[in-house]
């Protein structure tokens, strides 16, 4: 198939175009820089230079390929506040795409959780506004489109991760001289390996049925005082409980302390025979290059 990958260039966008091209499909990566552009072209595909907000450019070539693989969103406005207007940009972007594709089965692969039915599970996930973007995209499949949308883990490990979960925890613990969790750190985060991630994705191209839901979680979840024990032990600094009231303050500007979520995957791996095979996340930890 040939594929056109938005986000190619990043840390997940760039291990699914080395995946897919490995597996013999043709890649187009949306790319915003000719360093980009040289490293995408040099995993074997082709680069296509521009902005992921320019809908003229994603319609013309998401017409022209088999399947679209959408990872670009603009994390750094995420990452400072503007979630809910990088979410409303990212919804324009589907938009655009689902206009390209009605009506010729190809498939779209997007990020999220579309409704889960627990109404609870649901009124959490509405948390965080790049869950109606994930809606749409689940609603694609009644277009004529073979919409599948992947739920990324919040922690995603591998030697290309530079600004992720883990990064972010070194940094604070290397700057408090502490290694912290809050309370007694039994809230759980998911993980998965990148190369793992990026093998679930060309699965799902190659294979997900129209309307797919897809957990990308390797490891369903992990306490997070196993994961701040862990970097203790690699610095060299105590590994301690750091009370709520005071948790926003010592972690800043990382929020996602407390965050307390499991993602099961025995469906995805039943439905798709994935079968994650790269380090777990203490594997990656104790591998010592987050610390180089």
């Amino acid at each position: 198939m040939r594929v056109f990958v938005t986000g190619s260039g990043g840390h997940i966008g760039s291990a699914v175009v080395a995946e897919l091209i490995e597996a013999g499909h043709e890649v187009v990566g949306l790319v915003r820089s000719e360093a980009s552009a040289d490293a995408v072209a040099a995993l074997g595909a082709e680069p296509l230079r521009g902005d992921v907000n320019d809908v003229a450019l994603l319609r013309t070539t998401a017409e022209a390929v088999d399947a679209v693989s959408h990872l670009a969103f603009d994390n750094v406005a995420a990452a400072t506040g503007g979630v809910g207007a990088a979410a409303d940009a990212d919804r324009l972007v589907v938009r655009a795409f689902a206009d390209a594709l009605e009506g010729s089965d190809k498939a779209f692969i997007g990020i999220g959780m579309g409704r889960t039915g627990d109404e609870e599970l649901d009124r959490r996930l509405e948390q965080n506004p790049r869950t109606f973007v994930s809606r749409e995209v689940a609603e694609f499949a009644a277009r004529g489109i073979r919409s599948i949308l992947i739920a990324i883990p919040p922690v995603t490990h591998s030697d290309r991760d530079t600004h992720g979960f883990v990064p972010m925890l070194i940094d604070i613990a290397r700057r408090t001289g502490v290694s912290g969790y809050i309370d007694e750190g039994q809230n759980l985060w998911p993980a998965v390996h990148t190369l793992d991630l990026a093998h679930l994705y060309r699965l799902a191209l190659e294979n997900a049925p129209a309307g797919a839901q897809l957990i990308g979680a390797a490891e369903p979840g992990i306490p997070v005082r196993d994961i701040a024990e862990s970097i203790a032990r690699h610095l060299g600094v105590p590994a301690a409980s750091i009370p709520a009231d005071t948790a926003a303050e010592h972690f800043a500007p990382f929020p996602f302390m407390g965050m307390d979520v499991t993602m099961p995957n025995e469906q995805t791996r039943a439905l798709l025979d994935w079968d994650p095979t790269h380090l777990t996340l203490l594997e990656e930890i104790d591998s010592g290059h987050y610390f180089a």
